[in-house]
């Protein structure tokens, strides 16, 4: 639209300048040729009356000429010429122009004499073969035609630039509703299912935005239904689950007794309890997360919290030294963040190398190092989704809910989460978290 309103401003403006060139230029010119071709026949009466009186002589009569706008006046008569100035003679006059007056027709036409542009005004004379030439400066009108010539071409850009900001404006104004319904729904789509359109009394927004507020409540409402029930099968699972992990405590205690033909088996069980047991675990934290849960911030030195955290998800040091950073945040979800890049750097990535804790101005930076494969630029996004598993050894197992409980649990303190390239070969997640006091 903006593009559309400046073309068809500026063929407008063009069009306008055009016919006003046109029409200016023609009268003024027009004007200037009325008013040389007068002078031309004052000159000629002027001449004639003195040829009369003074029997031929003719220098006296172009002497004595009226002061008129003239650069020079000429007379033919009996074959020689006669001038009132040195810089303008019979030879910077057309042959054409000469030949047409002495033939007995009044003529004009435009000369460059060293470089300056020229009228030259031609009327026969009495005698045969006899004519007066007056020649009058342009450099005035070509200086006029030149200023508005300037003139129109910047009216025609200024109008052109208005046009292209009245398009602009205009096309906000008509976009506005889409571009609010544009701003909203990508606020759902990044979880903030209590987003509204605001239509106020717009006749166009207002059925659009009705419609889009009661599927986004839908929304919202069936998300936390669901949520709700997460957590609900959640609680109620972990009831028969903690029976049942007690039990196969109880009988690991006494696996020896067990028949060897049942203790292979046994070993199985005990570790699908184990995944169903994480299982469980991590799909009551992400209920936690979708049903709302708020953040519980206080005080903790993160470096503290980075070394212990990670060390013992590694089982080994694996954090490099790191000096005091004191910062407010939730210690549960953040433990759980480092606890789950160091469990997905030893299951996917070949075992972690090491993780530090950076200070970049208000930002902490969280690096954690395997000596993997890496990620694939295309994949890097869909790693952090729910139950998405990356290639990793064989019997590495993974439910596909860690990274994306990392990426929920970043989110919420106002960070983000990512991998790259570690130099070296391998992947590098980076958790950046903003710095704040209390």
């Amino acid at each position: 639209m903006t593009l559309a309103f400046g073309l068809v401003s500026l063929a407008v403006s063009a069009l306008l300048a055009l016919l006003v060139w046109t029409v200016v230029s023609t009268y003024l010119v027009d004007q200037r040729e009325t008013v040389a071709v007068a002078e031309g026949e004052l000159g000629r009466t002027v001449v004639e009356d003195g040829l009369v009186a003074r029997a031929g002589l003719v220098t006296a009569p172009l002497d004595g000429l009226p002061t008129a706008e003239s650069t020079a006046s000429m007379c033919l008569v009996g074959g020689e010429w006669y001038s009132t100035s040195p810089r303008v003679g019979a030879s910077d006059l057309p042959v054409a122009l000469v030949d047409a007056v002495t033939s007995g027709q009044e003529s004009t036409q435009r000369i460059q004499v060293g470089g300056q542009l020229l009228l030259a005004v031609g009327v026969p004379l009495s005698p045969a073969h006899a004519g007066f030439f007056a020649v009058f400066p342009l450099s005035d009108l070509d200086q006029a035609l030149r200023t508005l010539s300037t003139a129109l071409v910047l009216g025609a850009a200024l109008t052109a630039v208005l046009g292209a900001w009245i398009g602009r404006s205009a096309s906000r104004l008509a976009l506005r509703p889409l571009a609010e319904l544009g701003s909203v729904a990508a606020a759902v789509a990044e979880g903030r299912l209590d987003a509204r359109l605001q239509t106020g009394d717009d006749p166009d927004l207002g059925p659009l935005g009705a419609s889009f507020n009661r599927a986004v409540a839908e929304l919202e409402h069936r998300v936390a239904a669901d949520s709700r029930f997460a957590v609900d099968v959640s609680h109620e699972l972990r009831t028969p689950l903690t029976t049942m992990l007690n039990s196969m405590q109880i009988i690991k205690n006494r696996e020896a007794s067990l028949p060897v033909s049942v203790r292979e088996p046994f070993d199985l069980l005990a570790e699908e309890l184990e995944r169903f047991r994480v299982l469980v675990v991590d799909l009551l934290e992400m209920a936690r997360h979708d049903a709302g849960q708020g953040l519980l911030l206080e005080e903790v030195n993160l470096a503290e919290l980075v070394r212990t955290a990670a060390d013992h998800a590694a089982g080994r040091p694996v954090t490099e030294p790191a000096g005091p950073l004191t910062t407010s945040v939730d210690k549960r979800r953040l433990e759980r963040v480092v606890a789950n890049l160091v469990h997905n750097a030893e299951s996917h990535g070949g075992g972690v190398t090491a993780v530090r804790l950076l200070r970049r101005g208000g930002t902490a930076r969280i690096e954690v190092d395997d000596t993997g494969h890496g990620v694939p630029p295309d994949q890097r996004g869909r790693i952090f989704d729910r139950f998405a598993r990356g290639p990793g050894p064989a019997g590495s197992g993974g439910l596909g809910l860690g990274l994306a409980i990392v990426q929920r649990h970043v989110a919420l303190h106002g960070g983000s989460v990512g991998v790259e390239d570690r130099p070296g070969g391998g992947a590098r997640f980076v958790v950046e978290l903003p710095i704040t006091d209390g």
